[in-house]
């Protein structure tokens, strides 16, 4: 499977969202559409899922 997803750590638990193409970089700053607020990529490791063989990246909402 192509492309990668974003672990995406909120307040009110997580998100996994798939994603075309290579990861963001470490550091990068991440937004989505129709949300406030922005996300850094604090690492990259495996997708949670289980068998999936896909890159992760692993965000935080910036204060």
């Amino acid at each position: 499977m192509d492309g990668h997803v974003l672990f995406v750590s909120k307040p009110t638990g997580y998100e996994l969202l798939p994603r075309e193409g290579d990861p963001p970089a470490i550091g990068a700053e991440v937004q989505f559409d129709g949300q406030e607020g922005s996300w850094f990529v604090t690492r990259i490791g495996p997708s949670p899922l289980p068998s999936d063989k896909r890159r992760c990246a692993y965000l935080l909402q910036t204060t």
